[in-house]
């Protein structure tokens, strides 16, 4: 903007902006109809948002014009949702949480960081305060929204969403890889539930995850979190069966499907009997494992694959202890991230970008996002990053129900600093 004055020596000095590059831009009453239609019913986001608001509002004033927004300071938020960082000025804060940023100074470079801040600081804010009370505070929403209205707004994408009522407060949260797909199938749902969805929602918001394993994540967070009235009490967990190990009289690790069991520690878990079935039918031919061991043939004598000489003969003490576990130890250490340190990297919100979800110690930490041009090898700079989530079982469950289905994964192991 051509500030229609000379600029002070110190603002050159910090920003590196003089008057001759100012020269042939807009001047503010140019521009000041523009600013009144894109910000028509917004809230202003800024780093320091009082400072840029104050400007806004004298320049406005003095055309006339009373200009009110409500503001948002990222700022106040960092402070409360990233604590103890050495500085909040918006170069040294973005730089130490991996957000890159480029034309410092400048209105696109600066905005385009801010704008990556905040949205690292929505999903730090996981009680969702900022989100209930912009949706409180819209005048457009307290108007009686029409579906179809509420639908046009959304997109078809991964991520996690949240239904509103009059009061901002959230009554259902879930997650889909087609948020607009999902809201229209609540809309049109004739159950019991849907129906009362239908006459309470007011606004839907969502938060776009990129990744199905971090909006599996947020979503079961939240809903703990958040207790939406129309979200089904929760089960005690989302899954029922569970694989365990033993070792019997004979020294030789056996594998068994159980029903979970909170008391016992399991290697991994499934939503059903029979995935975990197939799992454990796939482990004995990946890994050339005994059937009788693995509790899929019971016998007294061999298995059926040692009779087509499929198995090496640890149901018949043929093959030794050592050997043996050796093969099932590999299996449980892929399938089970007990005392690992590691960081599973998944799709991002953006092509430059990747999710990043940690793992220290075998306990799950929480979800992160980080763009590609940055190194996420040191748990120090990792932690930074993360929106720090509950480590339960119902996580752990999600986390290798996932690791499992997709198999080209990266994973990348973490060496302690």
């Amino acid at each position: 903007m051509n500030p229609e004055r000379e600029i002070q020596a110190f603002v050159v000095n910090l920003t590196g902006i003089n008057s001759s590059m100012l020269r042939n831009a807009p001047k503010f009453y140019e521009v000041a109809k523009r600013i009144v239609e894109i910000t028509d019913d917004c809230i202003l986001v800024a780093h320091n948002a009082q400072f840029d608001y104050r400007i806004l509002s004298t320049e406005f004033r003095r055309l006339g014009f009373d200009y009110e927004r409500k503001t948002l300071c990222t700022v106040e938020l960092s402070k409360h949702l990233i604590p103890g960082q050495p500085s909040y000025s918006l170069g040294k804060l973005v730089r130490s949480l991996g957000i890159p940023v480029t034309d410092r100074h400048r209105a696109s470079g600066d905005a385009l960081a801010t704008v990556k801040l905040f949205k690292m600081l929505l999903d730090k804010d996981t009680n969702k305060t900022i989100i209930k009370e912009s949706v409180r505070l819209n005048p457009k929403l307290q108007l009686e929204p029409r579906h179809l209205d509420i639908l046009e707004d959304l997109p078809s994408i991964t991520g996690v969403y949240y239904i509103h009522n009059s009061d901002g407060e959230i009554v259902y949260i879930g997650k889909s890889n087609n948020i607009k797909k999902r809201i229209n199938q609540h809309f049109t749902g004739t159950n019991h539930k849907s129906k009362k969805i239908q006459a309470q929602v007011h606004a839907v918001t969502y938060e776009a995850t990129g990744s199905e394993l971090v909006a599996l994540l947020k979503e079961s967070e939240e809903i703990k979190r958040n207790k939406p009235i129309f979200n089904r009490a929760l089960r005690r967990s989302i899954f029922t069966h569970a694989l365990y190990s033993f070792t019997d009289e004979n020294d030789y690790i056996n594998l068994k499907i159980d029903i979970a069991d909170g008391r016992k520690k399991p290697i991994t878990t499934f939503s059903n009997r029979q995935s975990g079935k197939s799992f454990i039918m796939n482990a004995v031919e990946d890994y050339n494992l005994c059937q009788k061991l693995a509790g899929l043939y019971k016998t007294k004598t061999s298995c059926f694959n040692f009779e087509i000489k499929a198995c090496l003969g640890a149901c018949v003490q043929k093959e030794s202890p050592e050997t043996y576990n050796k093969r099932v130890k590999s299996l449980i250490d892929k399938n089970s991230y007990s005392n690992k340190n590691m960081v599973i990297v998944d799709k991002g919100r953006d092509v430059d970008e990747r999710s990043a979800i940690l793992i220290e110690n075998g306990v799950f930490k929480g979800i992160g996002f980080f763009n590609l041009n940055y190194q996420i090898n040191n748990i120090e700079v990792l932690e930074s990053i993360i929106t720090p989530m509950q480590n339960n079982r119902d996580t752990q469950h999600i986390i290798q129900s996932y690791i499992r289905r997709n198999k080209r994964l990266k994973v990348i192991e973490l060496k302690e600093t």
